[in-house]
């Protein structure tokens, strides 16, 4: 019975996810400085006035709601590493953008001298409500445990939860656990004990807006969600285990309503290129155990050539 009903959510959610769409619909529009959209399921823009502030505003086709926060979904925040914080984040460091033949669009990040790495994103819708966000970067000097640190910030889902490995909270078993407030403001859930001495290397404790992390359980994998109940939309962000060592949240109902990725963390050498995959879904009906299967479709997907 509990395979039947997971493959009945399924089943309900994944026409949204992947239906056959125009394909026009599945194609950013270039429009001034900015990239707009309009999957059948939400529209907005993409880099809006030309700021790296990934996709904002956006809106639910169906009612109208706005479901992204001012910085805006799959934004490209704090650029860290064992040393430094490159600025204040990607957000005031000047870049370009391209459309690309298939429809997805190329932000390009050029190394200046606060910045001693290049950095490139291409965003893809890949159905109505899935986007994927794949992050390069090619350092020009060697970089030690770089951090790129992914923003998605949402307005109207005040539920947080993040996939951890069986704990008592989730009944000794791998699932979603929410973000309370009795745990800490900032939470943040590590891949692995590397992932742990990686995030208290100092690298958090460096100004502007310093951050105290408390360290939650250990992930089940990079897959977080947010619930917006009145208009039954679920947002996920998720990445594989290998481009991702932890995740990150306030607890629910704090004003930020962000998610957060933190990309890489490895070591990349001058003259080597590093690429890190990132997905976003907004999708209605979605259960947890739907929520679950998505993530572990995405992980058995070929990285994008």
């Amino acid at each position: 019975m509990r395979l039947k009903g997971l493959l009945v959510s399924l089943a309900s959610v994944l026409p949204a996810l992947a239906s056959a769409a125009e394909p026009a619909k599945l194609a950013f529009v270039a429009e001034g400085k900015e990239f707009r959209f309009n999957t059948g399921l939400v529209r907005g823009s993409l880099r809006p006035q030309g700021r790296s502030l990934g996709l904002a505003p956006v809106a639910d086709c169906a009612s109208g709601a706005t479901l992204s926060g001012a910085y805006g979904l799959v934004s490209h925040y704090r650029l860290l590493d064992a040393e430094t914080r490159y600025g204040g984040g990607a957000w005031d460091w000047p870049s370009t953008a391209r459309l690309l033949d298939d429809g997805a669009v190329e932000a390009a990040w050029t190394a200046d001298q606060g910045h001693p790495f290049d950095m490139k994103a291409v965003y893809r819708w890949a159905a109505p409500g899935t986007l994927d966000v794949t992050t390069t970067v090619a350092p020009k000097k060697d970089l030690a445990r770089l951090e790129v640190f992914l923003a998605s910030y949402f307005a109207g889902f005040p539920a947080s939860l993040v996939y951890v490995k069986a704990c008592p909270e989730t009944g000794d078993k791998p699932g979603f656990l929410e973000a309370k407030k009795s745990f800490a403001v900032w939470q943040m859930f590590p891949r692995d004990p590397d992932a742990v001495k990686l995030i208290q290397d100092g690298r958090w404790k460096r100004p502007p807006s310093p951050v105290d992390w408390k360290i939650m359980h250990t992930l089940a994998g990079p897959l977080a969600m947010r619930r917006n109940a009145k208009l039954g939309i679920t947002a996920l962000v998720m990445a594989p285990p290998a481009d991702c060592f932890a995740v990150a949240t306030p607890y629910s109902e704090e004003g930020h309503g962000s998610l957060y990725l933190s990309l890489f963390g490895r070591d990349i050498k001058a003259g080597e290129t590093a690429t890190a995959r990132s997905r976003l879904v907004l999708a209605r009906g979605l259960t947890d155990e739907a929520a679950i299967a998505l993530y572990q479709a995405y992980l058995k997907e070929a990285p994008p050539k």
